[in-house]
Order: C-alpha cells, then structure tokens, then sequence
C-alpha cells in the first residue's frame, strides 16, 4: 500500500479500499485500510477536501466586469493565475 501511495497520491483510503479489493483480490474491511492509511502509516491524500467549490452565501458576490467588452488591443486586459502547491510544512505559492 505504502508503494502504490508514492505513485497514487491522489487515491485516499477509499479509492486505497477499492485497489485493493477489485485490482488486487484481497478480502479487507474499509475500516481496516482507514485505520492502516491514516493512524499507522500517516498517509493524507494530496487533494482539497469535499465540497471546496461551494460558495459562501455570506460573502459579497462581485459582478463579471468584461462580459459586454471587446478586447481589441494589447494590455486592454490583465490575469493573474495563482497556484497553491501543497510541501511538507505548508505550500508553495506560484505567481504567473
């Protein structure tokens, strides 16, 4: 489990479950993979928990400002793209 999790990442312990029932043939309990994953081996999956997409209803909703606008020139418009890459001790901040 330890060495498909170096290539897996992503899979936590139910996807863990589903490998190792279906893919491998072992006859294990979730709870027993969860307690492997999670208290003896100390895995985390390395993706955003459930339900990161919901918005808050008390925060301000601002309106999408170039909906109507024709960009037509170099420099009309600026981006920024921010991207969160997860370390050991906290995660790594990527401006483009």
């Amino acid at each position: 489990m330890d060495e498909h999790y170096l290539y897996h990442p992503e899979k936590g312990a139910k996807r863990m479950h589903v490998w190792h029932t279906r893919d491998k043939g072992h006859k294990v309990s979730r709870n027993r993979i969860e307690r492997l994953y999670y208290r003896v081996m100390g895995l985390r999956a390395v993706l955003p928990g459930r339900h990161t997409s919901k918005r808050n209803k008390d925060h301000k909703t601002y309106p999408y400002l170039l909906r109507n606008l024709e960009i037509t020139r170099a420099n009309q418009v600026w981006a920024t793209d921010i991207t969160y890459i997860p370390m050991e001790k906290g995660i790594c901040t990527l401006w483009r």
